[in-house]
Parts: C-alpha cells; structure tokens; sequence
C-alpha cells in the first residue's frame, strides 16, 4: 500500500527501496515457504513503522549519508511487524487480514510457522549488519520480548470478563506501541538526532501506536467486513474483550454476562447483541476518547520538534491515522 505515501515523494521514494530489500530478503529454497513469502509482500500494508523510522531519520545529519544503513534498519522493523503478524493469525486461527487471506489460512499452520521464523531470521540478519552498538542490538531483542508478553498476555485473558481496562492497554502497549516506539526512536538515533529528539520520538511513536491499537479496536464494532477488510467481531468470537467492550460492560455487566458466558459458542446473533449493548452503552464514544487523547499527546510532542518538512508530515499522518475506517 505505498500509494498512501506518493503524496510525500521523499518518503514514497525511500519506502519503495525498503521494499526493495524485503523483496531481496524473502528469498528460500523451500517452495512453500518462498510461496506463502511472494504471497505475503504481494498483499502488502501501510509500512507505517518503516515510514516512522525514516520521518524520524529526517530530523538527525546524518540521513543522508548513512542511507543505505537506515534503508535496511527500516526493512528490518517491516519484517518483524510481517513476521509477529503471521504468528499472530496462526494463532487467531484468522481467515483474513486487511482483506487478503492469512497465510495459514491459504497454506496451512506449519507453512504459516515456518514463515514467520524465517522472517524473524531476516530480521536479525539486518540488525547484527547494520547495527554496531551493542544497547540497540539489545533494544531490540528486548522489543521482540515485550511485543511477545503483550501477544501472551492477550492471550491468557481470552474469555476473562474480570478483565481491566488498565490490563488491556499494557497488553497493547506491548503487541502494538512498542514497535512504533521502536521505530520512531531508532529513526532518529541512528540519524544523528541528540538525545532529546530520540526520547521526543519514542514518546511520539508509542502515542501514534496506542491510537492506532485504539481505533483498530473500535472499527471491529462500528465498520463492515468489506470497509474493514477483515471479519467484524473477530476479537470479540475469539474471547479478546477490547476497550469499546470493557468500557460499556463496565457500566452494565449483568447485560453482557449471560451472552459472554457461552464463551467461544457465541452465536452470530449473540455478538450483534454485544455490538448494540457496546453501542447502548458508549463503549464505542468513550473508546474514541481514549484514541483521541494519545493523539493529541502526540501531537504535542510533535510540535516540539525543529520546524522541517518531516514534522508537518508527521503532523498530517497521525491525524489521519484517527480518521481512517480500516
């Protein structure tokens, strides 16, 4: 989906040599696996952390010169946001993302598994290649980590109804903002930033991450199946009880408790019956609330920083980020 980014030349430019890479990157001599690979980066996404990376770049001297460095430590944030995803859908048991059928779905578990270590693999490969200080090798271990604990935790609390809010935003803070934090900081330290605009733009990266984590949520109750690209109510079939739900069932928990107790042999009508009590309830409004506030934090942040055509950009992204339906 780099067509979202011809709208910014410098950046759509840059996104196609990243993109470049990955195509160089998914190359195995297993027939499967190279399949499930074509098929994956024929479908595409919105290189939105590889696009932070290099917004962030802008901000430091030396994006220029070390070019071709920050070109691959960018593909290397697209491969494992490609590579935690296709787990993730194994692990979903999903049909579809973003419209295009998961991997699989269209070729089994063990393909699906295979592919996603693969693509972990990739990532290391660039990392120890293009990074020479041994904190940001760790940094980003320690990012796989917390990605991995909030995807674990998720996962635990599947079909809990005791469920807090506070517990569901430290789950996405991990399976969500920590590689957009990880994005945005590591754009603009290994561009030359001081230490200032790295920690500016790591706060900046989480904020645009709990938001989007945020809105994404909120879509799966007020969007369609052919808008969203993805089966509505997924999250909710699949035992994960997102803000919009733990907002409202807060103010009326013995209304949901009866439907949410059939736990996975909840009906199609049972969860239209949850989206109206979300709906009855101001799950969706009070949800959008949250979403709004870690934008405007990130706006905030953003209007801190020196006054060059990357900051309006980020500016323009991260409201549109909010006013997206899929």
């Amino acid at each position: 989906m780099l067509q979202y980014w011809i709208q910014y030349p410098k950046l759509h430019k840059q996104l196609k040599a990243v993109t470049n890479i990955l195509n160089d990157r998914m190359q195995v001599s297993n027939p499967d696996v190279q399949e499930a690979l074509l098929s994956l980066n024929k479908s595409g996404g919105k290189t939105l952390r590889p696009a932070m990376f290099l917004l962030f770049a802008q901000f430091g001297d030396k994006a220029k010169q070390e070019e071709d460095r920050l070109m691959n430590i960018a593909a290397s944030l697209e491969i494992l946001h490609m590579a935690t995803l296709i787990h993730d859908d194994v692990i979903d048991d999903s049909p579809l993302h973003r419209g295009q059928v998961t991997i699989q779905s269209q070729y089994g578990k063990d393909v699906a598994v295979y592919t996603g270590d693969f693509l972990f693999t990739q990532f290391f490969d660039l990392i120890i290649d293009n990074i020479d200080e041994r904190d940001y090798i760790k940094i980003n271990a320690q990012t796989m980590e917390r990605i991995l604990i909030g995807e674990l935790n998720q996962m635990y609390k599947r079909f809990d109804q005791a469920e807090s809010v506070e517990e569901y935003l430290e789950n996405i803070t991990g399976k969500t903002a920590e590689l957009f934090w990880l994005s945005a900081m590591e754009g603009a330290h290994f561009a030359g930033t001081n230490d200032g605009i790295t920690a500016l733009a790591g706060s900046i990266g989480k904020n645009i991450g709990m938001a989007f984590q945020v809105l994404d949520d909120i879509l799966d109750y007020v969007s369609d199946t052919e808008t969203l690209k993805k089966p509505v109510l997924e999250d909710l079939a699949q035992g994960i009880y997102t803000l919009p739900l733990l907002l409202a069932k807060a103010q009326a928990p013995a209304e949901f408790a009866p439907i949410l107790d059939k736990k996975q042999h909840i009906s199609d009508d049972d969860a239209k019956t949850i989206a109206k009590l979300v709906h009855q309830y101001a799950g969706v409004t009070k949800a959008q609330a949250y979403a709004k506030s870690y934008t405007n934090a990130a706006l905030d942040a953003i209007a801190q920083l020196p006054d060059i055509k990357a900051k309006k950009i980020l500016q323009s992204v991260t409201k549109e980020l909010l006013e997206r339906s899929y």
